[in-house]
């Protein structure tokens, strides 16, 4: 311990190495439910590339783990700590280094926050479209790193759709550079994808060139409400089968709905079933929602609410952002899924939830970005009580398999972590598996690099 100590203070400054135990224990784990967090030896805050490669050299000689992490917003568990180990927290490091407007491209470090990097680039009229639901406080470090997704997802896709290229440390601290700053490019094997959603399991991100859109018109919402969610999830297929490219499209069911309701007095009626909500920030949104609504009508709907103002589409998504806050209030713990699939069976996917839900006699809510078939069910449960813990982990482990009956993904945008590594064997198959150990024994033969997590 002292030796690690000493060897890293000959490369780092003083206030960048933390070893007092009630600070280092704050920085243990992410906010994932079930996941085991081990006790760090030491936190280190670097600054600069060259601190970051200091503190690689001297895990490697030491063979000593690294856990690097960002805000620590995740929920897989990918960020824990494990016993003994470095902590690698790249929050210090949060400049953003270039905005190019000709080029499309930002250039930052990875402790800068998501919507700082949002605001700062809508300064020259552009627009980086990743919008995790923590994107006040989440890093785009640590968005790289789990291959983050969000609202927006249905018409601009996900984080590793915007990472052009990355400086990353490896593990022997070593500087690698890969992708590029164009618009196009080919050239050798694409590792800048491979280090997006590795989980900190291949490298560091130092840098990463990201890009950036034209930002689009302000956008218009239109709220639908069913009496089933089978009917909201068919105005679902309804409305990309016909072509339409919403700039959001979430669904709410019956159980976030009705803790909405409670929660902040939404107004919503007690006989709503399914809440969809559908925006377009095209040049004519109300032309898109009309359209939209006519879909919704056609599935069911009871009632359709179009917005007429950018305040009064604001409204309108305050019941999907407080979601997840008043799914927190029915229980004293929640453990959130994140379960992606096909659009055409969202439905069976909502239903069988509710399935899982009546068997184990939990409360189980479920908000999807319905528009790309990611779902995110939330098991509501008393942590003090074992039997019923014991139960929300069993339907946990339920909703994930009926995920992958039904030709989804264990994950679509959260990550493996500690809490899913016993599924994705399961999905990946064992030659699957074979393969991503075969890259990780490749980048990190030591094995210091954020071990216990995915595999």
């Amino acid at each position: 311990m002292d030796d690690l100590l000493d060897r890293l203070r000959t490369g780092l400054p003083a206030e960048a190495v933390i070893t007092d135990p009630d600070v280092t224990a704050s920085y243990a784990n992410d906010m994932a439910s079930f996941c085991a967090a081990g006790t760090p030896a030491v936190v280190v805050l670097p600054r600069t590339v060259e601190q970051v490669q200091h503190v690689m050299r001297t895990a490697s000689a030491l063979r000593v783990p690294v856990v690097p992490q960002g805000a620590r917003t995740g929920l897989s568990g990918a960020a824990n700590a494990s016993d003994g180990c470095i902590v690698l927290s790249l929050t210090k490091m949060d400049r953003i280094l270039e905005i190019s407007p000709v080029d499309r491209i930002a250039v930052v470090e990875p402790g800068v926050v998501n919507a700082v990097l949002s605001r700062a680039v809508n300064e020259h009229g552009l627009y980086y479209p990743p919008d995790p639901s923590s994107w006040e406080m989440c890093t785009i470090g640590g968005n790289i790193g789990t291959a983050s997704g969000g609202l927006c997802c249905v018409k601009y896709g996900v984080t590793a759709e915007y990472v052009l290229g990355l400086d990353v440390v490896l593990a022997d601290g070593r500087l690698l550079t890969t992708g590029r700053r164009t618009a196009k490019g080919v050239a050798g094997y694409d590792l800048t994808r491979l280090f997006v959603g590795s989980e900190g399991s291949l490298g560091i991100v130092v840098k990463a060139v990201l890009a950036l859109r034209p930002q689009p018109p302000a956008q218009l919402v239109l709220a639908a409400e069913f009496d089933s969610a089978g009917a909201a999830c068919e105005a679902v297929c309804a409305i990309m089968e016909r072509g339409h490219t919403p700039s959001l499209l979430e669904l709410m069911d019956r159980t976030t709905v009705r803790a909405v309701n409670a929660m902040a007095n939404m107004g919503l009626p007690d006989s709503t079933e399914a809440l969809l909500l559908a925006a377009f920030d095209t040049p004519d949104p109300a032309a898109d929602l009309a359209a939209v609504g006519a879909l919704c009508e056609a599935a069911g709907a009871t009632q359709v609410v179009p917005a007429d103002t950018v305040a009064e589409s604001e409204l309108l998504l305050q019941a999907r952002r407080m979601s997840l806050t008043a799914l927190e209030t029915v229980k004293s713990a929640t453990m959130i899924d994140d379960v992606c699939v096909p659009r055409s069976k969202l439905g069976a996917m909502i239903d069988g939830t509710a399935a899982v839900a009546d068997k184990y006699g939990l409360t189980i809510g479920v908000c999807a970005h319905a528009g790309d078939g990611n779902t995110h069910p939330v098991v509501c449960f008393d942590h003090a009580d074992p039997d019923e813990s014991r139960r929300a982990r069993e339907s946990f482990d339920e909703i994930m398999a009926l995920g992958l009956e039904l030709g989804g993904t264990i994950t679509g945008e959260h990550g493996v972590g500690v809490l899913k590594k016993e599924w994705l064997a399961r999905e990946l198959g064992p030659v699957g598996v074979e393969m991503q150990r075969g890259i990780k024994q490749t980048f990190d033969p030591l094995g210091i690099l954020n071990p216990g997590k995915i595999f």
